[in-house]
């Protein structure tokens, strides 16, 4: 399939954190629509499936502006300009919870809705956790939610735990934390 030609672009609104632009495309067969977007700005971001030496989950409970809640999900952030996902990761970790990691690995890059949004985060795996503390950017510090690995299921199945994102985050770091900790699991 071919791309369709782009035969104006306009931004009907930009803001801090998003820019909504429309398109007016025509396809390969001669049919012409309008499109509403927001398109990719800013730097890479990051998402963190943490896994401490005691077989847990490092979640954190944090206000979304989106639905005016608390709620629980995984560490995550926004990588600073020319940083490394590496880098980014052990940043956000020491910010948002406490942690570092000595062990590092990118597992996939992910999209939300990629009909309409430009954005994406990097799930990434850490694990070999150690104590280290930086100053983040929320307003207020987030809480350090410690769950059990072995209770996998019951985190992804609650009503608090409900990003998409950190659920898909889960699910594709599960292999590389099943053999490590397969009988905390099971």
């Amino acid at each position: 399939m071919a791309l369709p030609e782009i035969l104006n672009k306009d931004v009907l609104a930009k803001t801090s954190a998003f820019t909504v632009e429309r398109l007016d495309l025509r396809f390969s067969n001669g049919v012409e629509r309008k499109y509403e977007r927001l398109p990719k700005i800013g730097n890479e971001a990051v998402i963190i499936v943490a896994i401490n030496d005691e077989a847990e989950i490092m979640l954190v409970k944090e206000y979304c502006a989106g639905f005016h809640e608390v709620r629980l999900s995984l560490p995550k952030g926004s990588c600073e300009t020319g940083e490394p996902l590496e880098e980014a990761t052990c940043r956000e970790l020491a910010e948002e919870i406490g942690f570092s990691a000595q062990s590092v690995q990118f597992v996939k890059e992910l999209s939300l809705a990629p009909s309409h949004m430009g954005f994406t985060i990097n799930v990434m795996f850490a694990k070999d956790l150690y104590p280290k503390e930086l100053e983040g950017d929320e307003p207020e510090p987030l809480e350090l939610v410690r769950w059990p690995l072995a209770d996998l299921d019951g985190l992804i199945s609650s009503d608090e735990f409900s990003e998409a994102r950190a659920i898909a985050a889960l699910t594709l770091c599960k292999p590389l934390f099943l053999d490590e900790w397969k009988t905390d699991i099971e």
